[in-house]
């Protein structure tokens, strides 16, 4: 559990269009505007969950977006806060979830926070989508690193949530610096193909250079698959680079085979980054004087496929997961349960109080 929640400064909330209901549901802000003309004032106890075996991520933003964005607009145009007369209490980022376990309850007047609840529930579901799909992703690479390549895959205003849901999940590094800005960290990664490209193909040269530049501030990792033989082009980078080469990274596409698994297919599945790959890389590097060379894999991995990967005894010493980690669904519910103390739930819903969840100050 976190010692504190990150500051509602750190998540950049979008505070005025929020106020004005830009990305709620408009069911929510007519709601919120008939309350308000009407001079209603319901005093509710919202309850807020999920139906699955999960890990939490999104709260510390979900809680931001209550503190800096309940509320209403007066006469004159100007905000009044609706935060100090909200109570709520909520379970940390980076909790288990059993399924249906309330993670967090607002009380008070519905007109302050109607135009909210499509805004929280939807950093909810997405952190803790992130932060689930981590966590077992870790579990399966049995304590190696995972790093995460899933910043191509989705717009970039995600990267900020979507890499600290990672690191709630375990994540151990991110391949750009806005995934890593709620974690007081640097994005990370090797050489990418285009760099090889630039220098007509040549992975030698291209790492050299890269080296150049940037050994020993960083480690030299060279991607090894350009020309799709990541045996003969693991040594001859560990040739020119000797001990300045910390890295090689294995991402072959999943329509070839790499040239050094041609002899031996027909006993299993070769294309793409099979571990059979990494078995003839490390037979290699250690072959020829450069065991202290790693090997990182990537392309198409997911918890599976890590964990059929540790199951055979791979020798890879990290995993690059992309796509993987954002896909799939972890949806939120919220539910009017109390009305001035009293039950007030749809059939089928009622009050579940949570005895781990802290009150939010």
């Amino acid at each position: 559990m976190p010692e504190k929640r990150q500051h509602p400064s750190r998540f950049d909330l979008a505070v005025e269009q929020i106020r004005q209901g830009f990305f709620t549901d408009v069911y929510f802000n007519r709601v919120k505007k008939i309350l308000e003309d009407r001079n209603e004032r319901p005093n509710v106890l919202m309850q807020v969950f999920q139906k699955k075996n999960a890990w939490l991520g999104g709260m510390d933003e979900a809680i931001a977006v209550l503190k800096l964005c309940s509320g209403r607009f007066l006469p004159d145009g100007s905000w009044e806060p609706g935060w100090d007369r909200l109570t709520v209490r909520a379970l940390y980022d980076g909790d288990k979830l059993a399924p249906n376990e309330t993670v967090m309850t607002i009380e008070g007047d519905y007109s302050l926070f109607a135009h909210l609840e499509t805004i929280y529930l939807g950093t909810l579901a997405r952190g803790s989508l992130i932060c689930t799909n981590v966590k077992r992703t870790v579990a399966a690479a049995g304590g190696k690193p995972i790093i995460m390549f899933g910043a191509r895959h989705d717009h970039y205003r995600m990267q900020v949530v979507d890499g600290y849901a990672g690191r709630l999940g375990g994540i151990d590094s991110v391949s750009t610096d806005a995934q890593a800005a709620l974690f007081g960290e640097k994005g990370v990664g090797t050489i990418p193909h285009s760099l090889i490209a630039a220098y007509e193909g040549d992975t030698v040269k291209a790492t050299r250079v890269f080296a150049d530049y940037f050994y020993p501030d960083i480690n030299i990792v060279s991607l090894v698959d350009f020309d799709n033989d990541c045996v003969e082009t693991s040594l001859a980078v560990a040739r020119e680079l000797k001990e300045k080469l910390w890295g090689v990274r294995l991402d072959n596409s999943d329509k070839l085979v790499d040239r050094s698994l041609i002899p031996d297919m027909g006993y299993f599945e070769p294309t793409g980054v099979p571990a059979e790959l990494a078995f003839k890389v490390r037979e290699a590097l250690d072959a020829n004087g450069f065991r202290h060379v790693k090997i990182i894999v990537s392309g198409g991995f997911t918890a599976a496929k890590i964990a059929s990967f540790e199951e055979a005894g791979a020798p890879v010493d990290a995993y690059g997961v992309g796509s993987s980690l954002l896909r799939g669904e972890n949806d939120y519910t919220a539910d009017v349960v109390l009305l001035n103390g009293k039950p007030a739930a749809k059939v089928g819903r009622w009050f579940r109080p949570n005895e781990r969840m802290d009150l939010v100050e």
